[in-house]
C-alpha cells in the first residue's frame, strides 16, 4: 500500500507537467495527442519485446482496452484543446473537477453504492480550486472543453480497474494507448477538417518536447498509475491527481508568469484541496487497517 501510494504521487507530479509541455508545444491539440501516442506505444512495444511481457488475451478483451484507450486519447485531447483556447492554469482548475466526476462515476460503472465522504471529499476540492482561480469570461470555451476533458479523465481509470482484474499492467497499458493512437489516427482527418491545424510536423524543440511528454509523463506515469490502481480505488487515485493542478499552476507560474491568482486565496484553496486528499488517503489507511 504505501509503495503505492509513492508511486502514485511520482505519477501525479510527473501529469503535472503535462500542461507546461501543452503549452511549450507549437502543435494543435490533436497533433499533440497523436504523436504523443505514437511514440508512447512505439517505447512500450520495444519494452515488450525486450521483457516479454505481454499476455495473450482475447478479441473481446482487445476491444475493450482499445475502447478504454480512445476514451483516454479524447481526453487528452480536449486538454491540450482546453490550453490552447485559455492557458495552463485555466484548464488545470478544470481538470480537478475529476474528484467529484469519479465518486459519481465509479459506483455507476462498478455497480456499487455511491459513497456521500467521497461526493463530499469532491466537492471540498471543487471548493479549494474555485478559491483558487477567478475564472475570466474570456475562457468559457476552454472552460467547457476542460470539463468535459475532466468528465472524460473520471472514467478511464475506473475502466482500467475492471480491466486490472484479467490483466498485467504491462499489457494493458501497451494495448490500450496503441488502440487510442490507432482509433485516433481513424478519427483524426475528420477531426482536422473542423480544427484545422497549422502544422502537421512537430519542429526540433517540439520533439524534444515530446519524448519528455511520452517517455516520461504517459509511459512511466502510466505504468505507475496502473500499479497504484491494483491497490487503491479509482476514486482514491482520481483525487490525489487533484495535487496535479497545483503542482502544473506553480509551473506555469514559474515558467509563464501566469501569476495573478497567486495571493491569500491560493493558499487557502490549496489547503483545502490538500486536505480533502489527506482525509481520503487517511480514510483508505484506516480500512486497511
Amino acid at each position: 500500500m504505501k509503495t503505492a501510494f509513492i508511486r502514485l504521487h511520482i505519477a501525479v507530479i510527473l501529469a503535472g507537467f503535462t500542461g507546461v509541455l501543452g503549452r511549450l508545444i507549437t502543435l494543435n491539440e490533436s497533433m499533440i495527442v497523436f504523436y504523443r501516442l505514437l511514440l508512447s506505444a512505439l517505447a512500450l512495444w520495444l519494452i515488450a519485446a525486450f521483457r516479454k511481457t505481454i499476455q495473450k488475451i482475447s478479441i473481446s478483451q482487445l476491444a475493450a482496452i482499445a475502447g478504454v484507450g480512445f476514451i483516454a486519447a479524447i481526453h487528452w485531447v480536449t486538454f491540450y484543446g482546453a490550453i490552447k483556447y485559455s492557458n495552463v492554469s485555466v484548464t488545470l482548475v478544470c481538470f480537478s473537477a475529476i474528484g467529484f466526476f469519479t465518486a459519481l462515476v465509479e459506483p455507476l460503472l462498478l455497480r456499487k453504492k455511491p459513497v456521500w465522504q467521497e461526493i463530499a471529499l469532491g466537492l471540498m476540492v471543487i471548493l479549494g480550486i474555485v478559491i483558487i482561480f477567478q475564472f475570466d469570461t474570456r475562457y468559457q470555451t476552454g472552460i467547457v472543453i476542460g470539463v468535459i476533458s475532466a468528465f472524460l479523465g473520471a472514467i478511464f481509470p475506473v475502466l482500467n480497474r475492471i480491466l486490472l482484474k484479467k490483466v498485467s499492467v504491462e499489457t494493458l497499458v501497451t494495448y490500450e494507448l496503441t488502440g487510442g493512437f490507432l482509433t485516433l489516427t481513424c478519427i483524426l482527418p475528420v477531426y482536422l477538417s473542423f480544427s484545422p491545424a497549422t502544422e502537421l510536423l512537430p519542429t526540433w524543440s517540439d520533439w524534444g518536447w515530446l519524448l519528455i511528454l511520452s517517455l516520461f509523463c504517459t509511459v512511466w506515469a502510466f505504468y505507475l498509475s496502473a500499479y497504484a490502481l491494483k491497490y487503491i480505488s479509482a476514486f482514491t487515485v482520481n483525487l490525489t491527481y487533484n495535487l496535479e493542478p497545483v503542482y502544473g499552476i506553480l509551473m506555469a507560474f514559474f515558467l509563464f508568469q501566469e501569476n495573478d491568482a497567486l495571493g491569500f486565496h491560493f493558499y487557502i484553496g490549496l489547503s483545502i484541496i490538500v486536505t480533502a486528499v489527506l482525509l481520503q488517503l487517511f480514510r483508505v489507511w484506516k480500512a486497511h487497517r
